[in-house]
């Protein structure tokens, strides 16, 4: 077991992954790593940049089988909370085991994926119990879709986190299709946004951290300091070669966030989202 004694907050990292290559792969995916991303290697990276907790979200390639992200959790409960992926006919023994795991969320990952209508009734139970539990649900789906999604998701009285700036193209500029709309839905007071993955932004590096910088100002006005967190997005999929924890502290600097904005981002705003 590692050290689990409760420690103060000094920074959340909102969104990272653990894995390893040895475990069973979904069928359907779109990524197969070739190396591991431990949780002993996470808690160093945590360390080394002087964040105290973070937020292990289950990879979309492990599909539904969330038992190594369980696992970690069970390894750091004071430091970790856990967003894992589920089938929408899971049973309430389940979530409430994996609630007292630390599990807070539950991630839609439909990227690549046919749109789903979340106002089908087969939906009801799944969300209803989500909502008893006080759980998210995390949406990662381009821009252009994300506000119809948002619009089926919200008489369910869950709170809703997007990922990734909502991931929209940064060479499109804020009032690309889906985008302007989404800064707009901030204002329900429902809705959380990762300010994370600056490099999924599909532009230049400069392109993209011009993007993240207009978007956060947009960002701020609209959801509110207090429903913006951060996230390292760690071990960086797809973009390993050229983008590490390093990278990513970089960019949250240049966002050039002012001191009570960015304890917003990195303490106040996760830690009542998370329940830290």
């Amino acid at each position: 077991m590692l050290d689990t004694c409760s420690k103060p907050i000094t920074g959340i990292d909102a969104h990272a992954h653990v894995f390893s290559r040895e475990l069973k792969l979904a069928t359907a995916r779109r990524y197969t790593p070739d190396y591991d991303a431990t949780l002993a290697q996470y808690l160093e990276h945590l360390q080394t940049h002087g964040l105290s907790h973070g937020v292990l979200v289950q990879p979309s390639f492990l599909g539904t089988d969330n038992r190594y992200l369980l696992a970690a959790l069970r390894q750091a409960p004071e430091q970790l909370r856990g967003v894992v992926v589920l089938e929408r006919d899971v049973s309430r023994t389940v979530l409430d085991d994996m609630a007292r795991l630390g599990v807070v969320g539950v991630r839609l990952n439909l990227m690549g994926k046919a749109l789903l209508d979340f106002r089908d009734a087969v939906w009801r139970d799944f969300f209803g119990h989500l909502a008893e539990l006080d759980w998210h649900v995390e949406l990662h789906r381009h821009a252009e879709d994300l506000p119809g999604l948002i619009r089926q998701l919200m008489p369910f009285g869950i709170k809703l986190v997007i990922d990734h700036f909502g991931r929209p193209d940064a060479r499109l500029g804020t009032d690309q299709p889906g985008f302007a709309e989404l800064i707009e839905l901030g204002l329900s007071g429902r809705v959380w946004m990762k300010v994370s993955g600056i490099y999924r932004l599909a532009g230049t590096d400069q392109q993209n951290l011009e993007f993240a910088r207009a978007s956060l100002s947009l960002l701020e006005q609209s959801f509110g300091p207090h429903r913006l967190v951060w996230g390292s997005d760690w071990p960086h999929t797809q973009h390993e070669k050229n983008v590490g924890f390093d990278t990513v502290i970089s960019q949250l600097q240049a966002l050039q966030c002012s001191a009570p904005l960015k304890h917003a981002l990195l303490v106040e705003a996760p830690r009542s989202l998370f329940r830290f």
